[in-house]
């Protein structure tokens, strides 16, 4: 199985080719090619790759497929006896990307899989 653990938005995610991901908005339009380059592991096959803390010669490719708003969060603070009560709202930024590709070749930190 080949996959990879990228970093984004301050979040890790285990990437596979072709699955769709829901990141933190990226500047980037619809229909355009993102390349993911915090690559922190790159497994393919019986090779594990690991970075330190990135590895520098796997990229990941991803094309955006939209813009979007994430579900509303409320927030609501409330303390007893005080009469004070505070809610708040959050809705997220998101992009919707679908990875395309997963490219890289090993160099001499990849370790072979038990």
């Amino acid at each position: 199985m080949k996959y990879a653990v990228i970093t984004s938005g301050g979040k890790q995610y285990k990437v596979t080719e072709g699955q769709v991901l829901e990141l933190d908005k990226i500047k980037a339009e619809p229909g355009s090619n993102y390349a993911l380059d915090k690559v922190l592991l790159a497994v393919d096959g019986e090779t594990v790759q690991v970075g330190t803390p990135y590895l520098e010669n796997v990229a990941v490719t991803a094309k955006v497929l939209e813009q979007v708003k994430g579900d509303k969060v409320r927030v609501a603070k409330f303390k007893a006896k005080a009469r004070y009560r505070k809610v708040q709202g959050f809705r997220a930024q998101l992009t919707k990307v679908e990875i395309t590709s997963l490219s890289g070749k090993p160099d001499k930190k990849t370790v072979p899989q038990n």
